[in-house]
C-alpha cells in the first residue's frame, strides 16, 4: 500500500476511534432526539440554510466513514424539516455520503482485492456491469441489506461511479421518505422497530424485486439468443 494511501487510512481511523472514544453516538438515539426535539427546530427556524448545510454536513460525514445512527439521522430531517424536505435533504447527505465511501473503499483497497481474487473478481465484475443498475437498485431499494455494506462492497467492483451514484440517489429515495415521515410523527415512535412495519418492509422488497425486471430480462433474452451471460 502507498503512502498516501495509509495516510488516508490512518486519518479515517482516526475520525472513526475519535467518535467512539468521545462517545458521540449517545446523542444518535430515539430518546435524545425527543428531547431535544424542540430546541433543534428552534435552532432551526433561527438560522434555515446553515442549519441545513450544517445537517448535511454530519450526514455526509457519517456516511462517508460507516459511522451508526443513520436512521436516527434521518428521522431527525423528518422532525425538524417535515417529511418532504427532509427527504430531500436526507438524499443529498446520504447519496454523497455514500459516494465517498465508495470511493474510499475503491481506493484503499480494490487493488488489493482484485490481485487477491483475481479471475473470480473479473467475471464477477463482468456480470454486474451488464445489469449494475437493476442490481444495485435491488439492494438499496429492499432494506434487508446494511447501507455501509454495499458502499464499501461496490467500491470493490468496477461498478461506474456514476451507475453507482445515480442508483444510490434513486434507490434510497422511497426509504428515506419513510423515515423522514416517522420523524415528522416523532411522537407516535416509541422503538425504531415501530416504523419498518411488514407493510412498509413488502412495499419496498416489491420495488425491489421491479427493479431486477429489466436485467432479468436481458438474461433470459441472452440465453434464448444462444448466449451465456456472465456469472454474477
Amino acid at each position: 500500500m502507498s503512502r498516501g494511501k495509509i495516510a488516508l487510512a490512518l486519518v479515517v481511523a482516526a475520525l472513526v476511534a475519535a467518535y467512539f472514544a468521545l462517545d458521540l453516538g449517545r446523542f444518535l438515539t430515539l430518546t435524545e432526539l425527543k428531547a431535544n426535539r424542540d430546541a433543534l427546530f428552534a435552532a432551526y427556524a433561527a438560522h434555515r440554510a446553515p442549519f441545513i448545510l450544517g445537517f448535511i454536513a454530519v450526514y455526509i460525514t457519517a456516511t462517508a466513514l460507516s459511522l451508526p445512527g443513520g436512521a436516527i439521522l434521518t428521522l431527525t430531517g423528518g422532525a425538524v424539516f417535515g417529511a418532504v424536505t427532509a427527504t430531500l435533504v436526507v438524499n443529498v447527505g446520504a447519496t454523497i455520503g455514500a459516494t465517498l465511501a465508495f470511493l474510499l473503499a475503491r481506493y484503499l483497497f480494490r487493488d488489493a482485492v482484485e490481485a487477491r481474487l483475481g479471475a473470480r473478481l473479473m467475471a464477477f465484475n463482468a456480470g454486474l456491469e451488464k445489469g449494475a443498475m437493476g442490481y444495485l437498485l435491488f439492494l438499496r431499494l429492499v432494506p434487508l441489506f446494511p447501507f455501509f455494506l454495499i458502499n464499501l462492497g461496490a467500491g470493490l467492483t468496477q461498478v461506474r461511479l456514476r451507475t453507482y451514484f445515480l442508483a444510490t440517489m434513486v434507490g434510497i429515495l422511497p426509504g428515506s421518505f419513510v423515515y423522514c415521515n416517522a420523524g415528522a410523527n416523532l411522537a407516535r415512535i416509541d422503538t425504531l422497530s415501530d416504523i419498518a412495519s411488514p407493510g412498509v418492509l413488502g412495499a419496498l422488497a416489491l420495488l425491489g424485486a421491479f427493479a431486477l425486471v429489466p436485467t432479468v430480462y436481458l438474461r433470459l433474452r441472452a440465453r434464448r439468443a444462444g448466449g451465456t451471460p456472465p456469472p454474477v
